[in-house]
């Protein structure tokens, strides 16, 4: 699974207030995300990193692995996410609670929430090949 699925997902993870959730779609997501660099977790566990970049380029690295390019597109009330290591696209359904935001796998089910923070500085430091991407 790709970093922007896991964004979303990782705010709930996070264990932020879910009382009526508000849902973050198209423009939204875009103007939420977009110049920012966000790390996920499930629950406890670190997950992964995503940089947003302008004109929906995304920029991600599961924990301790190598950075991927890729892009998001809106799909209905859906983001979903298509990388240059995989085949088809994988969607998530993004909302924001008082904590951040929260992503939740639509392909996976039996992954929890994800919960993403902003992190400073804004750029996703890679680990390899693309260094200072």
């Amino acid at each position: 699974m790709r970093p922007g699925l896991v964004l979303a997902a990782a705010f709930l993870a996070a264990g932020g207030a879910l009382a009526d959730p508000l849902p973050l779609q198209g423009e939204a997501f875009d103007k939420a995300v977009t110049g920012r660099t966000f790390h996920y977790r499930a629950g406890p566990t670190s997950f992964g990193t995503e940089q947003y970049l302008p004109g929906r380029r995304v920029i991600w690295a599961y924990t301790g692995d190598d950075c991927v390019k890729g892009v998001w597109y809106p799909e209905g009330e859906d983001i979903c996410f298509l990388y240059e290591d995989q085949e088809g696209p994988v969607c998530w359904s993004f909302a924001t609670t008082d904590t951040g935001l929260v992503a939740r796998s639509l392909g996976n089910p039996d992954l929890p929430p994800l919960t993403g923070r902003q992190t400073l500085p804004g750029t996703l430091a890679c680990l390899g090949p693309d260094v200072g991407v």
